[in-house]
């Protein structure tokens, strides 16, 4: 899969009364093996809830983050208010979000396969964009995804060559099952790794609010579910 060049890719809506431009900001290819159908999701970066177009007062009061995932078929739009509200997930035919989108993606014309620890500090150095892809599969549900994403957070050590990526959200497929519709599979999660063959997600879910006397006072949606993935990750440099 060509690496995007996310400092150029973008969805616009078809709405005439909106015509929204959302920033791609991650990328999630979803394959099916057994029958060889494929999914691309695109996660797009958040923003808070508004009153569009008005003439003041343009966030609203009980505000919310919202973020939306658009797929071949169905999307995702995600509200996380302070409170665990009960529309946080919705799930709704793509064409009917903001119109359908027109997808402008733009691949990196050239870029490096960053190979070695010392690669990768290089390219740090030198302010290169970097590319993340962590490939996971499933042996039993015969699933495989590739979770593509900008690395937003590079951390590199020079005395003895080590690194570390954090990034995120990116949309997240649970592959040990097999629903009816992919998009039933996503989640939100951040992505981390410093070597090629595992990678850790933290997964935002319904996380309980605990006081001093480990009372459970609330719930709300955090990033706390805790998964750790054999996979293949490989680092790409924007040329």
């Amino acid at each position: 899969m060509t690496p995007l060049d996310y400092g150029k890719s973008y969805l616009l809506g078809r709405n005439p009364e909106n015509e929204v431009r959302f920033w791609v900001e991650s990328r999630t290819r979803v394959i099916d093996e057994r029958n060889g159908k494929i999914e691309d999701f695109l996660q797009c970066a958040s923003c808070k809830s508004e009153d569009t177009f008005a003439e003041q007062n343009l966030f609203l009061e009980d505000n919310y983050d919202f973020l939306p995932i658009f797929g071949p078929e169905y999307g995702l739009i995600f509200r996380r208010n302070a409170w665990l509200n009960p529309n946080y997930r919705s799930c709704l035919k793509t064409e009917e979000m903001f119109g359908g989108p027109i997808q402008h993606l733009q691949e990196h014309t050239r870029s490096k396969n960053l190979v070695t620890p010392d690669e990768i500090i290089r390219f740090t150095h030198e302010f290169f964009p970097v590319v993340g892809q962590t490939e996971v599969h499933n042996d039993e549900t015969d699933l495989r995804a590739i979770i593509e994403y900008p690395v937003k957070t590079l951390n590199i050590r020079k005395s003895d060559s080590v690194y570390q990526i954090d990034t995120g959200p990116v949309a997240f497929p649970d592959l040990g099952a097999r629903p009816e519709r992919l998009v039933d599979s996503i989640s939100l999660a951040f992505v981390a790794f410093n070597a090629t063959h595992f990678a850790d997600f933290i997964v935002e879910e319904s996380t309980p609010i605990v006081n001093n006397q480990d009372t459970v006072e609330t719930h709300v949606y955090h990033y706390s579910r805790r998964i750790s993935l054999a996979a293949s990750n490989r680092l790409y440099a924007g040329l």
